[in-house]
């Protein structure tokens, strides 16, 4: 399509997960379901640590963001999806799926900042237990957490230009249950080599950059924990850094096979099968594993009547 053609095109149609009409109200259920769990189970977290002042600590006001973040990511995918699934109706706007795109970047970069914001959490709390307060006073938590936000919302801005400029000759039918990046080049006419070098670059400085930091404190943390005379003492500071590990390996595995591949690679099965993982999995994960076995949120859950 020529660039004059360009604003012709209105609308994508959206491939979703199955053509097959049996299979459209099964599949609607269950990530209805899902996305109720998802939503109901984070909100629970929200409303823990908005309500009991015992949990007004850094550790859990980030917890706080990080359930915020895994609600609003999600939701920028599920709904349309069901939407798609109860309709058949697999139509979305050009706007509509920049707009889709771009949002659903910006959570997950906030999601990779954060998740290095609490390895630091972990790091201070564990390293250098007698100095937390003062390293993370809750000054210090509001510039960690605003520069989280104000990073997250700046860093696609151009990423969604140079896409949404691209001339989409090829085809209008994304191969995907949403608009995601790869898709999106597979379907343009244009070389996008430099688009898919500025997406490494923003990989290297986001993603890659974050998880040093993470991996940096890991080894701190783990040299603090193995001075540690106390069995029970090694155990417990263990425990701590073994959920946000898991979630960590999780979210940054699923993503650095999605995204870290030349176009010449992309396999709508395997991008599908990715993607779910980071947009259903991770965030119905995250509330269990940072809370089941934690003291304060048994509390919290009992005087809640949760079990």
């Amino acid at each position: 399509m020529s660039s004059g053609n360009k604003s012709n095109l209105i609308k994508f149609t959206v491939d979703g997960f199955s053509n097959s009409p049996d299979l459209q109200c099964p599949l609607f259920i269950i990530f209805l379901f899902i996305y109720l769990t998802i939503v109901f189970s984070n909100l629970t977290i929200v409303a823990s640590i908005v309500l009991y002042t015992h949990l007004h600590t850094p550790m859990y006001i980030f917890l706080c963001n990080l359930s915020v973040i895994d609600i609003l990511y999600t939701s920028t995918i599920i709904p349309n999806l069901l939407n798609m699934l109860l309709t058949r109706y697999k139509m979305i706007s050009f706007a509509g799926c920049f707009i889709q795109m771009y949002f659903f970047i910006v959570f997950v970069c906030a999601e990779v900042l954060l998740l290095a914001v609490m390895a630091y959490d972990r790091y201070v709390a564990i390293c250098y237990p007698l100095h937390y307060s003062l390293l993370l006073s809750p000054k210090t938590c509001t510039y960690l957490i605003t520069g989280v936000w104000i990073g997250s919302l700046l860093d696609p801005v151009l990423h969604t230009v140079f896409i949404s400029k691209l001339s989409f000759c090829s085809s209008n039918h994304i191969d995907h249950f949403f608009c995601d990046v790869s898709p999106l080049l597979k379907l343009s006419c244009n070389d996008t080599y430099y688009i898919e070098m500025w997406t490494y670059i923003l990989f290297i400085v986001v993603v890659m950059s974050s998880f040093t930091l993470i991996l940096a404190s890991y080894v701190f943390i783990i040299s603090s924990i193995l001075n540690i005379q106390s069995e029970t003492g090694r155990s417990k500071a263990f425990s701590t850094c073994i959920s946000h590990m898991t979630c960590v390996l999780i979210f940054y595995g699923t993503m650095t096979c999605l995204y870290m591949r030349p176009r010449s690679m992309y396999s709508s099965g395997q991008d599908k099968f990715f993607a779910l993982l980071y947009v259903i999995l991770i965030p119905m994960l995250n509330p269990p594993i940072y809370t089941l076995k934690n003291k304060d949120f048994s509390k919290v859950f009992k005087q809640f009547k949760l079990y």
